[in-house]
């Protein structure tokens, strides 16, 4: 094998493989879950639904700021443990994970229990489901249990076995749901939340256990000391995660204080697409990516060229999608709400713009973390949320729902901006001029597309920006084979065939 060929399958072959994987199951789960929410639908009606969402958003919240981030600081530290190739620094790791997991699940439930009646009053304006809120509680705890059980499978890099999670969650997890709404209706909310916890922790827990763990004692003095990392990092993204959740809530109540409730559903459905598409592309770039950068966060060189690797895939994965929501945008809000929302597809060009920026962004945002550099991960999370929230409100006043979507880009775009100039200081990290090609073509389509969809009418719009993505297909699709493996297995066995055919004229 010659060494450009290994350097594709190690390098852009694996970013490739496991894209597709989780993509792949990132991609089932968001079918299951459509399926789920039509069921859901049908089975509660409007209000069991929106008690669903109360609920899961309750206990959401509560989760995120009791697990103080440790979910995601728990991969970058069992991924550096794992690079070094050490059992014991692993088994470590592994052991002060588990135990600040039980720690702070724990501690989120008796806070959830303690918070029940305030929490009840003022989300219900009464105190009738203080006891469900109470309950729902354990799900903190399981919720954290999970949390530090995937942290260890995604940080020894076990992608397959993330996707398996995935999956076979999503189904029984929906197959339980609509059993229990189908015979208890409104009194099965609970259970079925409870019940999609635990299945969630089964399969999770069956999963972790299949990786070998060196056993070895360790006092709670050392834990403590050893859990200091988790945390300081786990704080700081839980930071952000939290700053986010308030930017987004103030948005949205200044839409429906100043545009009323309508134009918040419209806001809300343009967004939902766009965040799939979001969702879908970096969950599939990310799972394997951040375990890997963490692995080789002390080399620059490496954690460079992984970076414009993962930008350069990224990139082409992401813009036939992107190219093709945004040419066919009104069936899309058609296809996936209905024709009240149509007027959502003016604000999906701009989001989509923004989602551009994330696939490039995104990559770069991991040097912070891979380095554990807290205190650029609170500049960057406060600037972003400043900026984001700045921007949408402000422009709203001036042009309306669609300023909000326009301010988003420009927060995405300004934090990339940010995102670079930190990754530099970093890790003096450049785009590689292959990659600077790319992301000015790429970028180009998208803008000239969002503009024939946002300024062309309807018949005109759809024919320039269609040719525009099947343009877009052709040009990625060519630029993909290059990069995989096995268009590189079928080469040599093409060679292989045509050299034994001419050995034996």
């Amino acid at each position: 094998m010659n060494q450009s060929s290994s350097q594709l399958e190690n390098g852009y072959g694996q970013i490739i493989r496991s894209s597709f994987i989780i993509g792949g199951a990132t991609g089932i789960n968001y079918i299951i879950g459509l399926m789920r929410t039509k069921a859901v639908a049908v089975l509660l009606g409007p209000s069991g639904v929106g008690l669903v969402g109360l609920y899961v958003s309750l206990a959401g919240l509560i989760s995120t700021v009791a697990q103080l981030g440790i979910n995601q600081s728990g991969v970058r530290e069992v991924a550096e443990a794992h690079g070094t190739g050490d059992p014991q620094r692993v088994a470590k790791v592994t052991k002060t994970l588990r135990r600040i997991c039980w720690i702070t699940g724990v501690l989120g439930w008796i806070l959830t229990a303690a918070l029940a009646w305030p929490l009840s009053l003022w989300t219900f304006g009464s105190s009738e489901r203080l006891w469900p809120i109470a309950i729902l509680g354990s799900t903190v705890l399981i919720s954290a249990v999970i949390g530090g059980q995937t942290a260890l499978i995604q940080g020894m890099r076990r992608i397959g076995d993330l996707a398996r999670i995935q999956v076979l969650s999503a189904v029984l997890t929906t197959m339980v749901a609509i059993g229990l709404y189908a015979w208890l209706s409104e009194e099965g909310i609970v259970p079925v939340i409870i019940l999609t916890a635990v299945i969630q922790l089964g399969f999770s827990w069956y999963y972790s256990r299949k990786i070998q763990i060196t056993e070895i004692p360790q006092s709670w003095a050392e834990t403590a000391s050893a859990s200091k990392r988790l945390i300081s990092l786990g704080a700081a993204l839980m930071y952000g995660a939290v700053l986010a959740g308030i930017v987004g809530l103030a948005l949205r109540s200044i839409i429906v204080r100043n545009l009323g409730l309508e134009a918040n559903g419209l806001f809300q459905a343009a967004w939902m697409i766009s965040g799939m598409f979001a969702g879908f592309i970096l969950s599939a770039m990310g799972t394997d990516f951040y375990p890997r950068l963490t692995a080789v966060a002390h080399d620059n060189e490496q954690v460079n060229k992984l970076v414009n690797e993962q930008i350069e895939i990224g990139i082409l994965l992401a813009v036939p999608g992107l190219l093709g929501a945004l040419a066919f945008a009104p069936w899309l809000m058609h296809l996936l709400y209905s024709a009240k929302f149509l007027q959502g597809a003016d604000l999906l060009p701009w989001f989509l713009i923004g989602v551009f920026g994330q696939v490039i962004s995104w990559p770069l945002g991991m040097v912070q973390q891979a380095k554990a550099a807290t205190g650029w991960l609170y500049f960057s999370r406060t600037h972003g949320a400043v900026v984001q929230f700045v921007s949408a409100a402000g422009l709203m006043y001036v042009l309306g729902l669609v300023g909000v979507a326009i301010g988003f880009v420009i927060y995405i775009w300004l934090q990339l901006i940010l995102t670079l100039f930190i990754a530099h200081r970093l890790s003096g990290f450049r785009f590689k001029t292959e990659v600077l090609h790319f992301l000015s073509l790429c970028l180009g389509m998208i803008v000239f597309g969002g503009l024939c969809s946002a300024l062309l009418p309807s018949p005109w719009s759809i024919l320039v920006s269609g040719s525009v993505c099947g343009l877009g297909v052709v040009w990625t699709v060519r630029k993909l084979r290059k990069r995989m493996p096995l268009a590189l297995y079928f080469n040599r066995f093409v060679c292989k065939v045509f050299s034994g055919l001419r050995k034996q004229a």
